[in-house]
C-alpha cells in the first residue's frame, strides 16, 4: 500500500527574520492541496505529572481543530450560507469584502498615476 502524503506546514525565513507570518504547504505536482487540515492545540496546563524516571514532566492539553479550504465552501455553498459560515468566523459578507476591496485596488490604482 502506498504511503499518503502528509502536508507539512512551513513558514517563509529570511536573514533578517521579517518573513511573511502567512504558513504555506508546499504540494507535490502529483498531489492536491487538501481541503481540510486537522492542527492539534497543544497548551502547557501549568501542572505537572512525574515521568519515567521521576523527573517532573508538563502536563499537555491537547484540542483538535479542524481548517476548510473557503474557496471549497464558496463553490458549493448557496451565497447566504455561505455569508452565514464567513460571519460564524468573523468576516464580512462576500458582498461587502469585495466591495472594500475594489475601492482599495480604485485607491492603489489612482495613488500609481
Amino acid at each position: 500500500m502506498p504511503r499518503q502524503w502528509i502536508p507539512e506546514i512551513m513558514y517563509e525565513e529570511t536573514e533578517n527574520g521579517d518573513g511573511s507570518h502567512i504558513p504555506f504547504i508546499m504540494v507535490p505536482q502529483e498531489e492536491k492541496m487538501p481541503s481540510l487540515i486537522y492542527i492539534f492545540e497543544s497548551r502547557d496546563t501549568g501542572e505537572a505529572e512525574p515521568g519515567f524516571e521521576g523527573e517532573e514532566v508538563p502536563v499537555v492539553q491537547w484540542d483538535l481543530h479542524q481548517y476548510a479550504d473557503m474557496e471549497i465552501l464558496k463553490n458549493n455553498l448557496d451565497h447566504v450560507t455561505y455569508d452565514i459560515v464567513r460571519s460564524a468566523l468573523g468576516l464580512e459578507s462576500m458582498q461587502t469584502a469585495v466591495e472594500k476591496g475594489a475601492k482599495i485596488s480604485t485607491s492603489i490604482r489612482e495613488n500609481l498615476k
